[in-house]
């Protein structure tokens, strides 16, 4: 019999969201601007009965002498941020520094609080440092490609069986193991993690976690059975023409945020004033644009310099459909290697139509480059980004595409520090002038792919450059990075710059190590 079993293992708490719980005392915490960041208060641990803290909040409050910084902070311990009392040894090389930082932010079952919105893995987990201190869905794909650098094989197994836990016990991996995540996902890439431990393991693996990737597949296939319309969709599903099947991003609640209540909630009022878009229109929109990692950026707004603007889900990414054409083709190897031909050539037709799909509708001849498309205007939409790189990642692109591609990143993205994620400059951390990690290796990974080495070695030069230099000046490694002026740290978003960090060590991790 093949399949991960996941394990019996629970504290007996249930999955309600910390907005769920604590109702109006949530709410006016966050309202109230205690903590200049709105995950801290989300991730607080209560210090008792939560019932009893909200009865004593209700009798409280009205008194005249209440200070509701004083309530808080005596009944729940805040949480601290990972890595930021690590100290770095400046004379060491990144490479030492980081695989120091792996016992850092490693994270072990048993020191996992009861209560409050964190839900308890089984195994030992990587976490990415700074606020983020769970275990985030695509990070750790990336997370992973260091540790195997390490030679850490069983902490990717682990971390690996933990997504496995999730998806047996929720159905899908959640953007991470918190309470207030638990009606998205993050960009699929499981199926990336199950073949990065079978080339360490053998083919094996890949029989191992069928049931988990067919769980995950269907998660995301929700509402794909029944004939629909062309340009309708349900939740992660969009119908278009001659039968054809995409996905989008998507939330299943349409309230603010619980990590970011009162950002959400000031945004709604400016889109309502506006565009006359309904919050809770706003609120799936912003909570499809976190399901994608990419929170915030241009890409989801219909006017790039407006964030009220944004409008994630009618828009079907190239990416996420790259990433799915990977489950299917993985999924089919699978089948084939339990000898279910039935299922291997049902999975490998979805593959190929979904391929046949993604050339129809993201590639743009005008522009010679992989673009979104809006399905709702059926055109592709204005802005340009480096997630039109991922078929060469994934090897779907057709020679003659791939040589517009790159000459596309050569001209348009690639900067003294790397590659940009976007042209423009919004204020959004997912725009520019900031690089990100994750994107230096999908970009890089598929150019080594279409034989473009010297695009791939400069561009991985220039990265690699960047962080030694932040490395040697500050003695961090960081969530993201300046790529434009390599002088100045990066910015945007909602939160400062983060240190640790998982996919960031991973990263640097395998591309230092390319020529071995």
């Amino acid at each position: 019999m093949y399949g991960f079993v996941a394990p019996s293992f629970t504290y007996g708490q249930s999955h309600v969201s910390p907005e769920e719980l604590y109702g109006s005392l949530f709410r006016d915490v966050q309202s109230s601007h205690i903590f200049p960041d709105s995950k801290t208060f989300a991730d607080a641990i209560p210090l008792e009965d939560p019932v009893l803290i909200i009865e004593k909040y209700h009798q409280e409050k009205h008194q005249p002498d209440f200070d509701m910084e004083s309530f808080v902070r005596g009944h729940f311990r805040m949480p601290a941020h990972i890595a930021s009392k690590f100290q770095s040894d400046k004379t060491e090389t990144v490479s030492e520094h980081v695989r120091k930082l792996w016992s850092v932010l490693t994270r072990q079952p048993e020191n996992q609080e009861r209560g409050g919105s964190l839900i308890p893995l089984p195994y030992p987990y990587v976490v990415p440092g700074g606020r983020f201190r769970e275990i985030y869905y695509w990070d750790s794909y990336f997370t992973m490609l260091g540790l195997k650098e390490s030679g850490r094989v069983e902490l990717i197994e682990n971390m690996l069986n933990n997504f496995a836990y999730l998806i047996d016990t929720l159905g899908f991996i959640p953007t991470a193991n918190r309470t207030y995540y638990l009606s998205r996902s993050q960009p699929p890439f499981f199926s990336l993690m199950v073949r990065l431990y079978s080339e360490m393991e053998g083919k094996k693996v890949l029989k191992r976690y069928l049931p988990q990737m067919q769980k995950e597949y269907d998660y995301w296939m929700d509402g794909g059975h029944e004939p629909a319309e062309p340009f309708t969709a349900h939740r992660r599903l969009v119908h278009l023409p001659d039968g054809a099947i995409l996905n989008r991003y998507w939330d299943d609640k349409a309230t603010p945020r619980p990590e970011s209540h009162i950002e959400d909630t000031e945004l709604a009022h400016e889109a309502q004033e506006k565009y006359g878009m309904p919050p809770e229109e706003l609120f799936r929109h912003i909570r499809a644009a976190a399901e994608s990692g990419w929170d915030f950026s241009s890409r989801w707004f219909s006017d790039e310099t407006d964030f009220a603007s944004i409008h994630t889900t009618d828009i079907l990414p190239i990416d996420l459909n790259c990433l799915l054409h990977h489950l299917e083709k993985t999924l089919a190897e699978a089948y084939l290697l339990c000898d279910n031909r039935r299922m291997h050539l049902l999975y490998e037709e979805k593959a190929r139509q979904r391929n046949i799909a993604i050339q129809k509708y993201f590639w743009d001849e005008s522009r010679h480059y992989y673009m979104d498309f809006d399905f709702k205007k059926q055109d592709f939409t204005n802005s340009i980004t480096i997630a039109g790189a991922f078929p060469l990642f994934f090897k779907l692109a057709p020679k003659p595409h791939s040589h517009y591609v790159r000459a596309y990143i050569r001209l348009n993205f690639l900067k003294s520090g790397g590659l940009l994620t976007t042209m423009i400059r919004t204020g959004q951390q997912w725009d520019a002038p900031n690089g990100w990690p994750p994107l230096q290796w999908i970009v890089y990974k598929g150019l080594r792919n279409y034989n473009f080495h010297r695009t791939a070695n400069e561009l991985s030069d220039e990265w690699l450059n960047l962080i030694e230099k932040e490395f040697r000046h500050s003695g961090r490694m960081l969530e993201k990075y300046n790529v434009s002026d390599t002088n100045l740290t990066a910015g945007g978003g909602e939160y400062e710059v983060q240190e640790g960090f998982g996919w960031t060590n991973g990263v640097y991790l395998r591309m230092k190590n390319r020529n071995r």
